[in-house]
């Protein structure tokens, strides 16, 4: 059974970073690509960053510059280090392997003073 498990989020100040790692389990890792989202209240789920196979990144404008997105395929694990953040960037965020529809608990980020 395909299972994503996000840990990382809190409270940070504007301008502050925070890591947030993703443990996944179920699936032939390696070879999917990863990719984090996220969502506020009333909003639809947006897509944050993926990463490929051969490690190829990609990310939203609203991020880009700011997130980093990286995988450790030896431990099933996909991250996402966030510098420079915003108030916007207050979400719950998750992480998914992107041919799936499973979706993990989330974890709360919250940017504010």
């Amino acid at each position: 059974q395909v299972h994503f498990v996000e840990v990382g989020g809190g409270l940070v100040q504007p301008g502050g970073s925070l890591r947030l790692s993703c443990a996944a389990s179920g699936i032939d890792f390696s070879r999917y690509p990863m990719g984090w989202f996220r969502q506020t209240p009333g909003k639809t789920r947006e897509w944050v960053a993926s990463i490929f196979n051969d490690g190829r990144t990609i990310y939203a404008a609203s991020v880009k510059g700011r997130f980093t997105i990286s995988r450790d395929n030896a431990k099933n694990m996909v991250y996402l280090q966030m510098n420079e953040l915003k108030s916007e960037d207050t979400a719950v965020y998750y992480c998914k392997a992107l041919s799936t529809d499973v979706w993990g608990q989330g974890t709360q980020v919250t940017v504010s003073s």
